[in-house]
């Protein structure tokens, strides 16, 4: 299970990427973009589209995705319910790894929803 606080990391990636950002503006404006075309409301709706990175960020083992995206699904008003459901996905899609993600995010969940304040 997660031994950190997502908050604080999702504010610690920001602020050690602020010196590439300043250096690379042109790549990272490019992924910034991207980023936002790719989640922008479309036929799939922004929620799904934010369980979707989760679920990619569970399998691929990537904390500062999980506390990114819990962020944004807590935004986008998601349930605990369509987070635990997209959660069993993962875990039947990524095994035992994934279930050890799937505590973190739940962590995270927890710690950052407006319950939690």
């Amino acid at each position: 299970m997660s031994t950190f606080d997502h908050a604080t990391l999702i504010h610690n990636i920001n602020t050690n990427l602020a010196p590439l950002r300043k250096a690379q503006p042109e790549a990272m404006q490019g992924f910034g973009q991207l980023a936002r075309a790719a989640m922008t409301e479309g036929a799939i709706s922004a929620k799904n589209k934010e369980l979707i990175a989760l679920a990619i960020g569970v399998t691929q083992h990537c904390s500062g995705c999980v506390g990114f995206h819990v962020k944004a699904l807590i935004k986008l008003q998601c349930t605990r319910v369509e987070l635990e459901e997209m959660l069993t996905v993962c875990v039947y899609m990524g095994g035992g790894p994934a279930l050890m993600y799937t505590a973190e995010v739940l962590a995270a969940w927890d710690a950052m929803s407006p319950a939690a304040q």
